[in-house]
């Protein structure tokens, strides 16, 4: 088949997100399809800043098409407009203003799919609420399938988005809440669907004790990987460790270690138990995972958490915030973790995991069973294939 991968940014630099599954996911298609990657001259998601070259380039192998976005977002009109759309009624106008603010404004792209609509058998657009996407649904009625990594956030709410959810080809969902949530706002249970998700990079070689004379590790400790961000659940997780912290030094435990690994948007405590290690590389963060007592994931709001996959392939236990449906969803499908409600579950999943290694490791163990069960690529580009020739089948009745 002809597949067109649609996605806001696409890049070997862009390490993270509904972009790093994109081009995982395009790059295991390419192996049985004929790939090409529609997207924009972006690389900061923020700005949407036209840092890529247009035209066409190639990436590992495959196409990309790239279109310039029109004007950077301004942070001051997106945030007053999203304040609008999502806590006030609006109109359709404001709705599609609030989608033009956001980005990244592309219209050339969506005029080249206008009129390249019949060159592909079937359009994979990734993130629902982005402009490339949004847009791209609505010029190949019939042909896009949509991948939504929705977050249970209020654009999901949002009017604008019930057709697109219900007029789509079909919906590779990245979970079973994620497709709940999704069909309790749009009724689209009719649409032909898979959950689905995304594997992961395949790990290098780890070497647990390789991390820990790098980073001067010694003792149980917390590993926090990814954006250090209030939007992450950063500073609950700062309040709540300090307070496992204190109460595990009165009573005569040695509290774990918290490590955060990634980019700081957010001021970091200056805290005995609290060590800052930066970005780190790919190699260094396997190993990190290797060597952790166990991965903290305080986010409110997820569709899918990579990270908690790479733990499980490592047979590490996870520590998630259960206030995301998907995060505890994931952890006691796999029966791979802990998660805490409040201040005072943080603390005593603390004191377990890092008082009781067996537990840590059957934990761990029934993670890994999980992955290798739902997550190893042959399942994700099986269920891919399947929905792909099904639906191919049904187009040609």
């Amino acid at each position: 088949m002809r597949l067109a991968v649609v996605v806001q940014r696409y890049g070997t630099e862009i390490t993270g997100g509904a972009e790093l599954h994109a081009r995982l996911i395009a790059e295991r298609l390419a192996a049985r399809h004929e790939v090409t990657v529609l997207t924009t001259c972006a690389r900061d998601y923020v700005t949407w800043r036209n840092d890529y070259s247009r035209g066409l380039s190639v990436v590992d192998g495959l196409p990309v098409f790239r279109f310039p976005v029109r004007w950077a977002r301004n942070p001051t009109r997106f945030g007053r407009l999203q304040r609008r759309v999502f806590h006030r009624e609006h109109s359709a106008r404001e709705a599609r203003a609030w989608m033009d603010a956001q980005g990244p404004y592309t219209p050339r792209l969506r005029r080249w799919i206008a009129r390249h609509r019949n060159d592909f058998d079937y359009y994979l657009c990734f993130s629902y609420r982005y402009w490339t996407t949004y847009h791209a649904l609505q010029e190949v009625h019939g042909k896009g399938v949509l991948i939504p990594t929705a977050e249970p956030d209020p654009a999901v709410e949002m009017p604008m988005f019930r057709d697109n959810f219900r007029n789509a080809r079909a919906i590779m969902y990245n979970s079973h809440e994620e497709r709940d949530m999704i069909e309790a706002q749009a009724d689209n249970r009719d649409v032909p669907n898979v959950v689905v998700g995304v594997g992961i990079v395949d790990p290098p070689p780890v070497s647990a004790d390789r991390f820990r004379v790098e980073h001067g590790v010694g003792g149980p400790f917390l590993l926090y990987i990814g954006r250090i961000d209030a939007n992450k659940g950063c500073e609950q997780l700062f309040d709540y460790y300090a307070r496992a912290y204190d109460v595990m030094v009165a009573q005569g435990e040695t509290p774990p270690r918290l490590l955060l690994a990634g980019t700081a948007i957010l001021d970091i405590p200056d805290h005995p138990g609290i060590t800052y290690l930066g970005r780190i590389t790919d190699p260094s963060k396997y190993d990190g995972l290797a060597a952790c007592t166990a991965l903290v994931m305080p986010s409110f709001y997820e569709s899918l958490s990579m990270v908690l996959l790479e733990a499980w392939a490592l047979a590490r236990p996870v520590l998630v915030n259960a206030h995301c449906d998907v995060l505890q969803g994931q952890t006691r499908r796999a029966s791979g973790g802990l998660w805490y409600n409040d201040g005072a579950e943080f603390v005593e999943a603390c004191r377990l995991l890092s008082c009781d290694d067996q537990l840590g490791d059957r934990l761990g163990a029934a993670g890994k069973h999980y992955y290798d069960a739902n997550y190893t690529w042959p399942v994700i580009e099986d269920k891919y294939e399947q929905m792909l020739d099904r639906l191919q089948h049904a187009d040609k009745q």
